[in-house]
């Protein structure tokens, strides 16, 4: 199995960006945990990280993965362009949240990828990310 783990805009900034809410690990750092968790499980793993919209409707087109691990920030809450992406492919894509979105502002509440997605994990911190990995490997 091989998945790509997806980030969106201003998760390059984790770590530094709000702590108490994201961590203080770096997306590097996580995304090193993530794969070991995944060679663990006999899977490969691919990161991309685009603060561009357009970039990551075209990692979600292009890639060859058998699924998607999909953060993709604020982009969440208002891109159809992603949404439409996600719906165009066969690939299944995971939604994550490292926070409970739910429990903050409201614009946070609303997901437009949610109803396209396989599912969703969020409130966990980098967590939520080896449960949506554990999620394609059950």
């Amino acid at each position: 199995m091989k998945l790509l783990i997806l980030n969106g805009v201003n998760l390059n900034m984790t770590g530094k960006r709000e702590p108490g809410v994201y961590g203080v690990q770096t997306l590097d750092e996580i995304n090193e945990e993530i794969r070991k968790f995944c060679l663990a499980r006999g899977a490969e793993c691919e990161f991309f990280q685009s603060n561009l919209e357009g970039e990551i409707c075209t990692a979600i087109q292009q890639t060859d993965a058998d699924g998607i691990v999909l953060n993709a920030g604020a982009f969440t809450h208002y891109s159809y362009a992603i949404r439409d992406a996600i719906a165009s492919v066969h690939t299944p894509v995971v939604e994550v949240h490292m926070s409970n979105v739910h429990a903050r502002e409201e614009f946070r509440h609303h997901s437009v990828i949610s109803e396209v997605c396989r599912g969703t994990v969020l409130g966990f911190g980098k967590n939520s990310y080896l449960l949506a990995v554990e999620s394609f490997l059950l």
